[in-house]
């Protein structure tokens, strides 16, 4: 369920026309509804209320736009970073650094050594090699890195080949079969504190068998690592849970996704950690867009829209699947593939697509945009970098401005021996 709603045959976000955003911000621009993104942070939440001790991180990488991660702060939810840079989001955001856990595979020294000094809750490391760079840095500022350790459990998780995270040969966390030695040393290492494993097999997950097979083998993990000595008191399951971007797609439901985790880790004796993204805020989003014009074509016609892969790149990245319809449809339909301005044939969003049928000047939206989108913008063939606002109730803000060509160019610099 979303607040993007048709009201007398203009679609709005709540109570706000989406041309009221656009002739004011001007297209492409991402709108977010507070009211969905709430409406979802609460569902997820409480699906998980039936477990007895639960932490869930937001996953910043999925939307890092700091008025969404204040939103989400407010509720409750800590964040999942995998950088310096989102860390520092997160605390700007109000997030209690006690529930920020840091991720990802090239943590620098540095990026280490700001976490630290900021209290995380959690490192969960990559590789046996970092844990031992971390406690060096630990002992050094007398501080204790709490930790978990990431296993890869080679579970295919049925996504596209680029999200997946958890088969033997993605980069991704420790050799499932050496994760009890590599966990058993860095236990007896000054400076760390382990506590849990850690894993997350892929993004936009259709099924919840690849999960449970993954949560199970861990678990048994999680039974031996005890057996030989060592603590583990908290298990961090990632996320991975999908959002339908298709009519008709059908996704596992958070109460569904719950009940599974309640049966697999019902004699775990732990805290349960959560890290979603996309089933967050995939859906608070939209991305409005002008139709430039409509293009002859050999078959059938082309709809140029002024927004590119640089603004929403995951269907040149992952032919990935995006909603089209018209902000004012007048009711005819029509069979059109629907393409950005950027000189590259991958700037494509849909092929032989039935949608609305627009013309020049129209307004229209990508559905499901909230997650994944914005983020990856970039400034390629030396466009501006997209705004986003956001709407609550009958108000709306910008909460991000649009970064125009000339402030780009105005960082750049020539040197004195080519000016």
């Amino acid at each position: 369920m979303d607040h993007f709603d048709y009201v007398d045959g203009v679609l709005h976000a709540e109570d706000v026309p989406l041309p009221a955003i656009a002739a004011q911000v001007g297209t492409p621009v991402y709108v977010y509804s507070r009211a969905t993104l709430t409406r979802h942070a609460r569902v997820f939440r409480d699906a998980l209320s039936i477990l007895p001790s639960v932490r869930i991180a937001f996953a910043v990488k999925s939307n890092p736009n700091l008025a969404v991660l204040k939103v989400l702060a407010a509720e409750g939810y800590g964040a999942d970073v995998v950088s310096g840079g989102e860390l520092e989001r997160a605390l700007a955001a109000g997030m209690d650094p006690d529930g920020v856990v840091f991720s990802g595979v090239g943590k620098t020294a540095a990026e280490l050594e700001r976490a630290l000094l900021a209290g995380i809750g959690q490192f969960n490391l990559e590789s046996e090699e970092e844990g031992l760079e971390l406690a060096e840095i630990a002992v050094r500022l007398g501080k204790t890195a709490r930790c978990a350790l990431r296993v890869n459990p080679d579970v295919d998780a049925g996504t596209h080949g680029k999200i997946s995270t958890g088969k033997a040969e993605n980069k991704f966390g420790v050799p499932f079969d050496r994760a009890g030695a590599i966990y058993a040393r860095l236990a007896q290492t000054p400076g760390l504190s382990m506590r849990a494993l850690a894993l997350h097999i892929g993004s936009q997950l259709s099924r919840l068998e690849p999960l449970e097979a993954a949560f199970t083998k861990v678990g048994g993990l999680m039974r031996d690592i005890r057996a030989a000595g060592h603590a583990v008191t908290h298990m961090d399951l990632g996320g991975g849970v999908g959002v339908p971007y298709k009519a008709g797609d059908v996704f596992p439901q958070p109460d569904e996704y719950a009940a599974m985790v309640q049966r697999v880790t019902r004699d775990w004796d732990v805290t349960l950690m959560f890290e979603p993204g996309r089933v967050i805020t995939g859906n608070t989003g939209v991305l409005v867009t002008e139709v430039v014009r409509v293009k002859e074509g050999v078959g059938s016609p082309w709809v140029v829209v002024d927004a590119a892969m640089n603004d929403l790149a995951r269907p040149a990245l992952y032919d990935a699947w995006h909603d089209f319809a018209a902000v004012a449809p007048r009711g005819p339909r029509m069979t059109a593939n629907i393409v950005g301005p950027i000189c590259e044939s991958s700037d494509t969003f849909a092929m032989a697509r039935d949608i609305d049928a627009v013309e020049r000047g129209d307004l229209a939206v990508f559905r499901t945009a909230g997650a994944y989108g914005a983020t990856m913008a970039n400034t390629y063939n030396s466009r501006p970098l997209v705004p986003e606002v956001m709407v609550d109730g009958a108000k709306w803000a910008v909460v991000a401005d649009r970064i125009d060509p000339a402030t780009i160019l105005a960082a750049e610099r020539v040197p004195e021996w080519l000016a």
